[in-house]
């Protein structure tokens, strides 16, 4: 079984060792054919400290809450922090 791979923003790190990342996918819509944007966000275990706007890769991984079932693997691009 591989284990599914995906890119997102993260969008909140207010909870200890979890943030939330929106992961966007484009599909097509069944009627009308149009391609629309669709946008999962998904708890994911953070040891790695991600901030709010970090791209960050994400990995399958077994239960580790109710709703976790996603850990950073790495971060693919920190966020511009302009003060």
């Amino acid at each position: 079984m591989t284990k599914k791979l995906y890119t997102g923003k993260v969008v909140s790190d207010k909870m200890d060792k979890t943030v939330v990342v929106a992961v966007t996918r484009l599909v097509q819509h069944p009627h009308y054919k149009k391609i629309v944007k669709r946008v999962t966000r998904f708890k994911v275990h953070d040891e790695k400290k991600c901030q709010v706007g970090d791209i960050v890769n994400i990995i399958e991984t077994r239960p580790l809450s109710k709703d976790k079932r996603w850990m950073v693997v790495d971060i693919v691009e920190k966020a511009a922090r302009g003060y």
